[in-house]
Parts: structure tokens; C-alpha cells; sequence
């Protein structure tokens, strides 16, 4: 195997400088002890270092590397109200001096107090975005104000969680980055899990690890979906238009692997699996997961291992995609637990 990682296609696109990298990739001694199957390996991209970290970062080094080549006035976003993507995008233009609006929707039912004004929803307001919220049934209303955010000034529209082609460069980077460091460290590079929503994640990650040419299982959880097939669907097609669109090579084939079991009662909604995963690794290893996304790749995880499923393996990697603010807007939920 080589001990170079590269895909040279990367150096000649446009790219902000964002983040903290390499992220570490942390042992978990305690916690795989106690499940009692392989090593597992936390891949912290909470730690990106962008108002409190998280996979965002990789992607908006590419996107609003494109908007500035583009000449953007302003950006818009769109997300939940306790979006991971519109406070990582609100932070990025604040450090760019670039104006953000965060076209933000009521996905989640919730009788959390703070849930509209706390967690990832203060840090917008402190980063100095410009917040619009909506009901999920008007969207006739968030397009006009695109509309209207576009007459006034050029305007950069990131899609929701950062997912289309370019966006999905920050994981091909990623798994070069992540490839590298299993190599250096002796860890075997054959399991990935992580939360997979907006699609961006998983199909960087496969458009990368299949560039370089390597074997793996990338599991992604869904924590959004109804139906997973809409989510394996939209990996595969995003996977392909990355590959197409910016000529990575294709040197091995990799099945785009969905588990849409720990979904519980939907997007953003705590389910005990998770709730118990999340206190289970903070008092073992003293680390956090947020209740939304990589909470639930953290479930699942706990979950693979202890059935067996992941027998097979030396070692497993969880990505750690942040979101822990998230935590005190779930307050009653780990109370009454």
C-alpha cells in the first residue's frame, strides 16, 4: 500500500481555509472494553475548530471557496432551527466578512423551552447572522426571499447541509485525511459508520475512498429519512456527480451501505437507544455526542458491536460530526431519563 494519499484533482479547485486539520482520530480504550468487540476509533470532526467544530467545515472550505471565485455579496442557507450546517455557515462567513442569511424551518416538534432560542440558535445570533424562520408549509414564502435576496446583492445560495458536488469535495478530502492516518497509526481502515442526512458525508467519503482505490465499508445511519431508500438514492447520485464532475478517477466500486434502524420516531427526535449511548460514552471515555445526528451513529454503533455484526473487525471508525450545543435544548429529555 502506499503511504501517500492524495487525489491531485483537489489542489486545482478553489478552497477557504476553515478548519483545524488534520482532526484526531481517538482511540476509545474504555468504551470498547466494555462492549468487548473491536477497537474503536473516533474520527473528531467536532473538533474543526469553527464555532465549536463539526463536518460542515470541510464542506463550506469548498463552497464559499466557490462563492468568493464567484463573487458573492452574500450567502444564504437553509436548515432546521437547530441546524449544525447554519451555525458552522454562519461562522464561516463571519470569518470571511461575507453577509448571512439562515433561512431556518420548524422541522422538529418539540416542548423543549429553549428549543427556539437556545443552543445552535444563540450562536447564530451571537455570530451576527441574519435569521429568518419559517413553518414547513411555507416555502412559497422562503423562495421569495431568496428571490428577493438575490435582486438586492449577488447572492450565493449553499444548499441544505452544505450537500451537492462541491460541498461533497470537504469529504473526499476527508477520507485521503482519514486514510492517511490509519496508515501512520497501524489501524485497519475497513469500517466507517456515521450519521448520514443531507447525503454530502457518505458520498464524499465514498467518491474518495473509491479514487484511491480502497476497500472499506462506509455505513451510513440514517437519522432523517422515512424511507432509506431516498437516502441511498441520493448518496448514489451525488457520489457519480462528484466523480463526473470534477474527474476523479473511480479505482474500486463500493456499495453505498444504509441502516435505517435507529431512525426512532424521526429527524431530531431522542430515542432511548441514543439518550443511553450518548451517557454510556461521556462516562466511559468522557466525550459528547449531540442527540441528532452522530448520537445516533453512536447508537448504532453500540449496537453493531453488540450483536456481532462488526465481529469481523480489528478496528471501527465512528465520525464524531459534531453538534454538541445541541445537548441543552434536549434538557427535559436526558432530565426524565
Amino acid at each position: 500500500m502506499t503511504d501517500s494519499f492524495e487525489i491531485p484533482q483537489l489542489a486545482q479547485l478553489a478552497r477557504v481555509d476553515l478548519g483545524q486539520w488534520p482532526t484526531p482520530l481517538q482511540p476509545l480504550p474504555r468504551l470498547s472494553r466494555e462492549l468487548g468487540g473491536p477497537n474503536i476509533w473516533v474520527k473528531r470532526d467536532d473538533c474543526t475548530g469553527l464555532a465549536t467544530g463539526g463536518n460542515k467545515t470541510r464542506k463550506l472550505e469548498y463552497l464559499l471557496g466557490d462563492a468568493i471565485a464567484n463573487g458573492a455579496e452574500q450567502v444564504v442557507t437553509f436548515g432546521a432551527l437547530q441546524s449544525n450546517h447554519a451555525r458552522q455557515t454562519a461562522a464561516a462567513c463571519a470569518q470571511l466578512g461575507l453577509p448571512c442569511y439562515l433561512l431556518l424551518t420548524k422541522q422538529v416538534p418539540s416542548d423543549e423551552p429553549r428549543y427556539e432560542s437556545g443552543g445552535n440558535l444563540l450562536l447564530d445570533s451571537i455570530l451576527g447572522s441574519h435569521v429568518i424562520k419559517f413553518e414547513t408549509h411555507e416555502m412559497s414564502e422562503l423562495n421569495s426571499k431568496v428571490a428577493e435576496l438575490r435582486a438586492a446583492a449577488k447572492t450565493y445560495v449553499v444548499p441544505a447541509g452544505g450537500s451537492n458536488a462541491v460541498g461533497a469535495l470537504g469529504y473526499v478530502q476527508a477520507a485521503c485525511e482519514l486514510a492517511q492516518q490509519c496508515h501512520d497509526q497501524g489501524i485497519a481502515l475497513s469500517q466507517v459508520t456515521h450519521a448520514s442526512s443531507s447525503s454530502g458525508t457518505q458520498a464524499g467519503l465514498v467518491a474518495g475512498m473509491q479514487a484511491l482505490g480502497l476497500q472499506l465499508e462506509i455505513l451510513g445511519i440514517n437519522v432523517y429519512h422515512s424511507d432509506p431508500e431516498t437516502l441511498r438514492t441520493q448518496v448514489r447520485q451525488l457520489t457519480e456527480e462528484t466523480h463526473e464532475k470534477f474527474s476523479l478517477p473511480k479505482n474500486s466500486e463500493l456499495e453505498i451501505a444504509i441502516n435505517h434502524a435507529y431512525l426512532g420516531e424521526g429527524y431530531g427526535q431522542l430515542n432511548n437507544e441514543t439518550r443511553d449511548a450518548i451517557k454510556l460514552t461521556a462516562q466511559a471515555e468522557g466525550l459528547l455526542f449531540d442527540p441528532v445526528y452522530s448520537g445516533k451513529a453512536l447508537a448504532a454503533l453500540i449496537d453493531q458491536i453488540t450483536v456481532g455484526n462488526f465481529a469481523h473487525h480489528d478496528d471501527v471508525i465512528l465520525i464524531h460530526t459534531g453538534g454538541v450545543q445541541a445537548l441543552n435544548v434536549y434538557e427535559n429529555e436526558f432530565l426524565k431519563s
